[in-house]
């Protein structure tokens, strides 16, 4: 059996300069709780100033899951978070690992009742393949794969330094 190593660090690098080549003038950044809100926090203080990036959003998928009867009601259930209005914005969501598809199609649904966005652009450290709904990002810092059995988690230290965790087994 083998180890999967991943640098999140070396991959949040990568994230970032592809936010760079993202970001149009007048978007507005918004993180998916809570790993997604992370590196949109993070991103804000690491950009250029001449961005011109406000402060991020974050928003829950928590209300809008379809397995929520399996799930419950789990943290950050309060967390949308949106200092932008959301009509008519172009907003480029940030998440930490992509896998099925649903938590973004639950949280685009959040976002929906908060008002109609022009555009929604989806970037995430890592795209783990395996998606159930027609959902892809226009950048992934890394692409891996992983039995669907394992999890692949982001954690964030007190000093805002991150990594990643697998639990499961194969």
């Amino acid at each position: 059996m083998s180890t999967l190593t991943l640098d999140a660090e070396a991959l949040y690098t990568e994230l970032r300069a592809g936010v760079q080549q993202l970001w149009r003038p007048g978007m507005a950044l918004m993180g998916i709780w809570s790993g997604g809100a992370w590196l949109a926090e993070r991103l804000v203080a690491d950009l250029p100033a001449t961005l011109a990036v406000g402060k991020p959003g974050v928003i829950s998928s928590a209300l809008h899951r379809d397995d929520f009867s399996a799930r419950g009601m789990a943290s950050g259930t309060d967390a949308t978070k949106i200092p932008f209005a959301v009509d008519g914005a172009h907003i480029l969501l940030l998440d930490d690992v992509l896998f099925t598809g649903r938590t973004i199609r639950a949280v685009i649904n959040e976002l929906y009742d908060f008002g109609r966005p022009a555009s929604v652009t989806l970037a995430v450290l890592v795209d783990r393949g395996g998606r159930e709904l027609p959902i892809q990002p226009a950048f992934a810092a890394a692409k891996i794969s992983l039995p669907p059995e394992q999890k692949l988690a982001l954690t964030r230290t007190d000093d805002g330094r991150f990594s990643f965790s697998v639990k499961g087994s194969i």
